[in-house]
């Protein structure tokens, strides 16, 4: 991958941080999703087979969700399986308070 195309990822990555608030994590995108669908948080919970208070905790980052979770959301709500299990993992390295990134490319 060139470096111009790096820097343009990272620049996209920074944007949406600035947008939500914080950095980009799994919680956060399914809130941003469920917003901006008009959607509360027992409809999107009950769409996703799981508790409004579940949906709140992984929302809220108290809770992580396994990658094999994230594809499965993914899935349900029309997203990417990559981007979501990449996010997920990431979660999981920040939460050990590793200072690296994830990538993630499908098989």
């Amino acid at each position: 991958m060139s470096t111009k195309k790096k820097r343009a990822r990272s620049s996209a990555m920074r944007l949406l941080d600035d947008i939500i608030g914080e950095p980009l994590n799994l919680g956060g995108t399914m809130r941003s999703i469920r917003e901006c669908e008009e959607v509360s948080q027992s409809e999107m919970a009950k769409r996703l087979g799981i508790s409004r208070a579940h949906l709140c905790d992984i929302e809220m980052g108290r809770r992580t969700v396994s990658p094999a979770r994230a594809a499965k959301f993914a899935r349900e709500l029309g997203y990417s399986e990559t981007q979501f299990v990449r996010l997920a993992i990431q979660d999981q390295v920040t939460e050990a308070g590793l200072k690296m990134k994830v990538k993630v490319e499908a098989a």
